[in-house]
């Protein structure tokens, strides 16, 4: 047995007769419990960094207890839901383990949600309450007001987490503008509620339960809402501890991880935030991504450890500021949330070594529905195309699609897979939950990605292509035929379709090919009308950053519209 952590002092890894039948010890924890654990063998190293203000493990568990004993007194309790619709800041990490002390479960959202999407998050998960910031506090009470239950909104304040001449600043500046908030009625600030938590209330037993929802996760629906992707304790610790076997370096106390995935998505909240914390890394907490920005505090912070989307390492390449920076810092670079091509590999592999790094970037493949990654590129080897080997405890299969008929190696099939990081379900959707987790011959339960690929005889994984239509942008899923829906309710639209288009800057970007009805002219006033009713239903990552009129579309032979003609057309025109 191999101890393969110093915090996580009692996970052991046990290695059999192949490398692919590693076998992990899972704490019977919760997350906030596997973070606690870390305050007591090392209570004064820093759990997170925000904006050069640190906060050690013994303050965060000290700030845990408070709001979950806050949370006791406004009446929220084990299974009651609360949405956290914010960035990454020092609020949203607490509060999320918060929630999970006193085992409430957290909705996670993004706060760039059109408000129809906030509405209907808040209603579909009946949560009771709302943490957001301050600057988007007018956008989610618009959508409370579309919501059929109370919902109250907490309202939390950058300026409240910064040191002292930052704060100063930031009021004087951006802060100023959104001081009025929170104005109606049962709605507080964060700062406010928090005194409620006084030390008189006593927090409840903690229960770990495998079986229980802790976490809820959005994965775009292919035709209707998206889908609430319910998350456990195990889910999200089985992440953490196989991902730290399957970095291949130490990672702990001392290290840091410059944070910037958002907390609101599987990579950023259970690689980004959790894998880091329980192994006692310092979080850099940024709260969004910006190419300037994001050099700073590489050439700043020298951080260890980092992961991102393509898009982020893309941007890395043509800032001027890295010119000279050295990053010799980094023990990993982690790619997900898409596809990275070997010709941007190659380009990132060749930045890193001419900065003085010695690692190369490593892809990464999963799925929300299993919480994060679920495959990795070994620390050392690299197979052209390969997104790498199964996480330990995962086990890959690739089938003839929809079925459980097993392909051979470098057959193309579905992705399935299988392992303790697999969700419980989707919220509410038996028929979707049906498709997507299926009880296969061996007994156990196997996820069933609808994506296709191939393994080769060594066990490596090669994506191909996605079997249901979806885009892929600043690594963020968009589902064409969400915003066709929204597209076609508009009284001028006769039909629609929607694509990816090749992007430099985030890989792919929204566009939409728009049949208008007979006499309504093709204008950019029409264009502006369709676009203002879009951004009531549709985030604003999602939306299409170009629209096409055309007199018709492309038919297959039975009279669907042929998206993959126009990708083609668009493959060509580019």
């Amino acid at each position: 047995m191999k101890n393969i952590c110093s915090i996580c002092a009692k996970i052991y890894i046990m290695n059999t007769n192949t490398s692919h039948e590693t076998t992990i010890h899972y704490p019977e924890l919760t997350m906030f419990q596997m973070v606690e654990r870390v305050k007591e063998l090392h209570p004064n190293s820093p759990a997170y960094e925000f904006y050069d203000k640190q906060t050690t493990f013994r303050q965060l568990i000290i700030k845990i207890e408070q709001a979950a004993r806050a949370f006791i007194a406004f009446g929220v309790r084990k299974g009651d839901v609360v949405t956290i619709c914010m960035p990454n800041t020092p609020q949203a990490v607490v509060v999320f383990y918060a929630l999970n002390r006193i085992g409430a479960v957290s909705n996670m959202i993004h706060p760039l949600s059109a408000v129809n999407e906030i509405a209907s998050f808040l209603t579909f998960a009946e949560s009771s309450m709302i943490l957001t910031l301050d600057s988007f506090y007018e956008k989610v009470h618009q959508a409370i007001e579309k919501v059929p239950h109370k919902v109250i909104v907490l309202t939390t304040r950058i300026q409240d987490e910064l040191p002292l001449f930052k704060k100063i600043g930031y009021i004087a500046t951006t802060g100023r503008k959104f001081l009025k908030n929170p104005n109606r009625p049962n709605d507080l600030l964060y700062s406010d509620f928090l005194k409620k938590g006084t030390s008189n209330i006593t927090l409840p037993k903690i229960e770990y339960n495998p079986s229980k929802h802790c976490s809820i996760l959005y994965s775009g629906g292919t035709s209707s809402l998206p889908k609430g992707i319910c998350l456990s304790d195990k889910n999200f610790n089985a992440t953490a501890l196989q991902s730290t076997y399957a970095i291949q370096q130490e990672i702990g106390v001392g290290d840091t991880m410059l944070s910037c995935m958002p907390i609101f998505h599987g990579f950023g909240l259970g690689i980004n935030i959790h894998t880091a914390l329980i192994n006692g890394c310092c979080c850099v907490l940024m709260p969004s991504f910006n190419g300037k920005s994001y050099a700073e505090m590489l050439i700043k912070k020298q951080p260890n450890f980092i992961a991102g989307v393509p898009t982020i390492f893309e941007a890395l390449l043509h800032i001027k500021e890295l010119d000279k920076a050295d990053l010799s810092c980094l023990k990993g670079m982690f790619c997900g949330g898409d596809s990275l091509s070997i010709e941007l590999k190659k380009k990132v592999d060749c930045f890193l070594k001419e900065h003085n790094a010695s690692i190369q970037i490593r892809e990464g493949y999963g799925l929300t529905e299993c919480v994060s990654a679920s495959c990795l590129t070994p620390k050392d080897s690299y197979r052209e195309g390969s997104i790498g080997l199964p996480f330990p405890d995962t086990v890959y299969c690739i089938v003839k699609p929809e079925t459980d008929e097993e392909v051979a190696p470098m057959e193309e099939g579905e992705i399935i897979l299988k392992g303790p990081s697999v969700m419980n379900g989707y919220l509410k959707n038996e028929e979707e939950t049906k498709k997507t987790l299926r009880r296969l011959s061996d007994g156990d339960i196997w996820l069933y990605t609808g994506d296709l690929g191939y393994m080769d005889k060594d066990g490596y994984i090669y994506f191909k292509q996605r079997i249901k239509r979806m885009i892929v942008t600043n690594g963020y899923n968009v589902y064409p035929s969400q915003i066709e829906n929204y597209i076609d309710s508009c009284e001028e639209v006769s039909y629609s379709c929607v694509i990816g288009v090749k992007d430099e800057r985030r890989m792919q970007r929204v566009k939409a090919f728009i049949v208008l009805k007979d006499g309504v002219s093709p204008t950019e006033e029409v264009k502006n009308r369709i676009m203002n009713q879009l951004k009531l239903h549709v985030s604003a990552y999602a939306l299409p950053r170009e629209i096409e009129f055309r007199n018709e579309l492309p038919k297959t032979l039975v009279g669907k519209v042929a998206y993959r003609v126009l990708e083609e057309q668009e493959k060509v025109n580019t």
